[in-house]
């Protein structure tokens, strides 16, 4: 048995098939962990999405950034943008038991066996492992409520900027889904920046990529969502494997024991 973590897919389905096949992966006795955005922008985003759904418990998944567009158009009322490849998902016939698949899923998950965390773009500094956990949990049990709609219906908007614990509904769940979705830079104080996208040597004045800043533990951290590090975060407990399949770059799978990668170009 291997477990594996993989970066960004984003409907890239012949790419992920050809990377699990470098490993002979197999879901009787393998896992994958997928690092968010398992959809969109690519050309077979409802392949992939099956795929993944169906591998049941041998997929261990976190929402990225563009799963949660897909449940915002889906329940919250939103609009696909220009560049979307949602549609064909939109219409399948199986849509409304992806969808409520996806809810399901997570923000981050935790491996308290490999002192390892998973979220789509990282985990703040501020945040201690038990507040990272409590928080994820806090917007799942939105996202899987009653409230749903509602939640996606607000969820987009750079507002607040910054974690307080006094924060309360809507501006509460945004920065906790900002944090764990769309950080790529943020500030000392925990500030985030979310309107610049480049590599980790171009950040704002006052602000540096997120795992640039030490953390009090020595938690391993996996995470995608930003591209432009092509992985790279020169610190190896920060592990970046979004390396822009969807790009023309390479779709990226790790060994979570050995740290292994393997790669397949696109």
């Amino acid at each position: 048995m291997t477990d594996y973590a993989i970066g960004d897919i984003q409907g890239c389905y012949d790419p992920l098939k050809s990377v699990l096949a470098k490993v002979d992966f197999s879901p009787s006795r393998d896992k994958l962990w997928v690092a968010g955005d398992l959809i969109n922008r690519g050309p077979s985003s409802l392949k992939t999405l099956r795929y993944i759904e169906n591998l049941g418990d041998a997929a261990v998944v976190v929402l990225g950034n563009h799963d949660l567009h897909l449940l915002a158009v889906a329940l919250g009322g939103h609009g696909l943008k220009r560049k979307d490849t949602l549609e064909e998902i939109l219409n399948a016939p199986d849509c409304d038991k992806l969808v409520n698949w996806l809810r399901q899923q997570h923000l981050c998950v935790h491996d308290p066996e490999r002192n390892l965390i998973m979220a789509h773009a990282g985990l703040p500094h501020i945040w201690s492992l038990k507040q990272a956990l409590a928080c994820a949990s806090e917007v799942e049990e939105v996202i899987r409520s009653k409230q749903a709609s509602e939640y996606f219906s607000l969820m987009y908007g750079n507002k607040p900027e910054v974690w307080s614990e006094g924060l309360t509904g809507m501006d509460r769940w945004r920065i906790i889904t900002n944090y764990f979705t769309r950080m790529r830079f943020i500030a000392n104080d925990g500030r985030l920046e979310l309107t610049a996208k480049e590599s980790a040597g171009t950040a704002p004045e006052g602000f540096a990529p997120w795992f640039e800043f030490p953390r009090t533990d020595n938690l391993r951290v996996i995470f995608g969502h930003w591209a432009a590090l092509e992985g790279k975060t020169g610190i190896e407990r920060f592990t970046g494997l979004d390396t822009g399949c969807v790009w023309g770059g390479a779709l990226t799978m790790m060994n979570l024991d050995t740290g292994e990668k393997i790669h397949c170009d696109c």
